[in-house]
């Protein structure tokens, strides 16, 4: 089933969004999916499209504490550090698993040029509203 959606989310996101539609510095967090997992009461599937413009990024930030996330870039390049592991570039193709409490402190475009694209599935308990809880300042 998670093949199926990615795949679908593959074939059907890259209209969402083109490179004058994100200035720089800026992303775009989009929810384009979001289904009750049969079987597993309580958790739900909800799949989370991140658009970076050229040089973009996100604050560094957590997520719902129940939350599994696998990532897969679906366009460029993006840089990532999740916890206290090493700086990460993924390119197209790539993905990178954050687990339940993990801190993902880098979360940017890899590229000052192009615009970059990732799809962050999530399974989360299905109360559980708000996904991403940025750091205090």
């Amino acid at each position: 089933m998670l093949k199926r959606l990615m795949l679908a989310a593959m074939l059907i996101l890259p209209s969402l969004a083109t490179a004058e539609d994100l200035g720089r510095g800026q992303a775009r967090v989009t929810l384009v999916f979001d289904q009750a997992i049969p079987g597993v009461p309580g958790k739900s599937l909800r799949g989370v499209l991140v658009e970076y413009g050229p040089g973009a990024s996100s604050p560094a930030h957590a997520h719902a504490p129940s939350a599994f996330i696998q990532a897969t870039v679906l366009e460029g390049a993006v840089r990532s550090r999740v916890n206290q592991g090493p700086e990460r570039v993924y390119r197209r193709g790539e993905s990178f698993s954050e687990l339940p409490g993990d801190h993902h402190g880098v979360s940017a475009n890899a590229s000052d040029t192009e615009p970059s694209r990732m799809l962050a599935i999530f399974v989360v308990n299905t109360d559980e509203t708000v996904l991403t809880i940025p750091d205090p300042k």
